[in-house]
């Protein structure tokens, strides 16, 4: 009888704290909006920082965090993150808010880069990343359930990424302390698949910039243009993020099945469809349908999405660099956002998104059908337990067909 799944708990559990403060956005942003004396667009310009700061910490961890060893930086990252987050919330000096948000946002983009190094030296980086979605989008639904229950401020979000931050860390006992001195000539090659990955590279930016644009003021559609209360609004995020745990479900049972192409290039033209439908809502009905299904969608194809950063290089710099690019766009997510809204309206500015979003899918389909079939080479899993032999051919046999069943 072959053995268990062995599944990584620690790196899904990185993935988690790291991506957590994203998945806040709106929340955060709409909080220090309320509860400090910021205008909107310096409250966006806030949540920007905070992600360009967690971009900055990808970026310089994407050839260093083999040397540096998982734990260690792990660790590293997770201190930050309670450190900044912990200590804007409990600040209402802007200038402090700003630099624990920095503080917290590098935090979070170190942790990110281990959990996507990780993810990326396993023989199944699509089932562990789909994991990981799991994790963030239900602790997301519980935050946004229970913050408006906790009185007003903006301490609340930035609290709870800490506090996760803060439960994470006794899991980062099971990772490798062991650096990448060994592998120093390896780690020096050169990139594979170059062309591939610098266009998903330089694609993901705009991706995430559209996403994050709308969801950081999703919530003051909510509550300006579709007229709901500030409970309404964080149910309904909490149901779409419910929902959005289906569709991680729906891309986890899928796997290899629809290849890569598929999923990346007809979900980003479905998301910009919702991304126009949420901007322009002026109801209940609209505003939840918006929502719930773009966020239904936009899991799944970040799976698949960062699957294909992961797939160019089984060592992870791919998917560090791809996850930081992303991150860039994520960054100026909040900010675009509140800019485009407060010159267009939420209308105006849901239609230049999601045209936008529509361009972004053709390099995005490109690459996911030219990348070819080749073999995913096993490299060292910064967790400490390893599989047994038996799961270790399960796995191999998993990636294989995953490889051979993709679109490349």
């Amino acid at each position: 009888m072959s053995a268990p799944r062995t599944t990584p708990w620690p790196l899904v559990a990185l993935f988690t704290a790291g991506y957590l403060a994203p998945y806040l956005l709106p929340t955060t942003v709409g909080r220090l909006d309320s509860g400090l004396p910021l205008s909107p667009t310096q409250a966006g310009a806030i949540g920007s920082a905070l992600l360009l700061s967690s971009a900055a910490a990808g970026f310089l961890l994407a050839s260093r965090a083999g040397r540096i060893g998982a734990r260690t930086a792990a660790r590293a990252g997770l201190a930050l993150a309670v450190l900044g987050y912990g200590g804007a919330a409990l600040t209402d000096v802007v200038p402090a808010v700003v630099v624990g948000a920095l503080v917290g946002g590098f935090g979070s983009g170190t942790v990110t880069a281990v959990a996507a190094t990780g993810i990326a030296g396993r023989p199944d980086p699509h089932r562990t990343t789909t994991l990981g979605l799991l994790g963030v989008s239900a602790l997301a639904g519980a935050v946004y359930l229970t913050v408006p229950h906790l009185g007003a401020g903006h301490g609340q979000p930035l609290a709870a990424i800490a506090l996760t931050a803060l439960a994470v860390w006794p899991l980062t006992g099971r990772l490798s302390t062991r650096t990448a001195a060994p592998h120093t000539r390896h780690d020096r090659t050169p990139l594979p698949h170059r062309r591939s990955g610098l266009v998903l590279a330089a694609a993901m930016p705009c991706w995430s910039l559209v996403q994050n644009s709308l969801w950081g003021v999703s919530g003051r559609i909510g509550l300006a243009q579709a007229h709901l209360s500030e409970a309404t609004v964080g149910a309904v995020f909490a149901v779409a993020l419910g929902a959005g745990l289906i569709g991680v479900l729906g891309a986890g049972a899928l796997g290899p099945r629809l290849g890569l192409a598929k999923p990346i290039g007809v979900g980003t033209a479905l998301i910009a469809a919702c991304v126009a439908l949420s901007a322009s809502a002026t109801g209940l009905m609209t505003f939840a349908t918006g929502e719930i299904a773009w966020n239904v969608l936009y899991p799944i194809v970040l799976s698949y999405v960062i699957g294909l950063a992961a797939s160019l290089d089984p060592r992870g710099r791919w998917a560090v660099l791809v996850g930081s690019a992303s991150s860039l766009g994520t960054a100026a997510g909040p900010l675009t956002g509140s800019v485009l809204s407060a010159q267009a309206g939420f209308p105006a500015m849901g239609t230049i998104l999601a045209v936008g979003l529509l361009a972004i899918a053709v390099p995005l389909t490109a690459v996911a059908l030219r990348a070819g079939r080749r073999p995913h080479p096993v490299v060292d899993i910064p967790v400490e337990a390893p599989a047994a032999p038996a799961q270790q051919a399960y796995d191999t046999a998993y990636e294989n067909s995953y490889d051979s069943t993709s679109a490349r």
